[in-house]
């Protein structure tokens, strides 16, 4: 947008300022639209990061942003971020799921390998992020029949992960996190998942049932299983 004068300006201010030679590489990103409008003070249609940061975690922004190729527009509205936070949910649900183990594997190394090229092929995020959602599906699919491949590769995912700035925090961390103004807090769920374990205990079903529809109707993501029953925020 607008080449000239910018880039003149940019590269005389800083030579000025500095004595040494600006920058020969210019990459320029899409805009941000919103409402399928451009993104601009003059149009009083933008947001700052304060605004985002205010009802999203940071690293569903960084998600949000990398999702799409820098050159393409990014287009921002709720349905976006919340999308955004449901692929984060995945691949770290994915984590959660399958310890993180040591070792060498020919299909980590693939992995790797294709999320390098993504990654080389002009900064292609939304082709290296792919990448990482197969390697979160082959560790769900492998780690009944090979826990340790399946473990390998959760160690390779969150490694590649934080080549771009992703899957920094513990899976519990963000599953259970992100509560926003009127939702319920982690003490308050817990209390009442403990009052579901009792009703079960004393066979009163229904009582059970009620608790769990609760935390549904209020966006908490029951799980039950062997170990005891897990929970997020959807």
């Amino acid at each position: 947008d607008l080449q000239f004068p910018h880039h003149e300006n940019e590269i005389a201010q800083s030579e000025s300022a500095t004595g040494q030679r600006y920058v020969t590489t210019w990459m320029h990103n899409g805009f941000v639209t919103v409402d399928d409008e451009k993104m601009s003070k003059s149009l009083g249609n933008f947001l700052t990061i304060r605004d985002v940061l205010a009802r999203y975690d940071a690293e569903t922004v960084r998600y949000f942003v990398l999702s799409t190729h820098y050159r393409s527009p990014l287009a921002y509205n709720a349905d976006a971020m919340d999308a955004a936070t449901s692929a984060l949910s995945r691949l770290y649900t994915a984590l959660r799921d399958v310890a993180p183990g040591d070792g060498q594997s020919d299909v980590a190394d693939g992995f790797e390998a294709r999320f390098t090229d993504a990654m080389a092929d002009d900064l292609n995020t939304p082709a290296a992020i792919a990448v990482l959602f197969e390697m979160a599906r082959d560790c769900q699919r492998l780690k009944q029949e090979d826990a340790q491949t399946a473990g390998v590769i959760a160690a390779r995912l969150r490694t590649l992960a934080g080549r771009i700035g992703l899957l920094e925090q513990s899976p519990q961390a963000f599953l259970q996190g992100q509560a926003g103004e009127g939702d319920l807090s982690a003490e308050t769920i817990e209390a009442m998942l403990q009052a579901r374990r009792e009703a079960r205990s004393d066979k009163n079903f229904a009582r059970a049932d009620e608790i769990r529809d609760e935390l549904t109707a209020q966006g908490i993501v029951l799980e039950d299983g062997p170990d005891g029953t897990l929970w997020r925020r959807s």
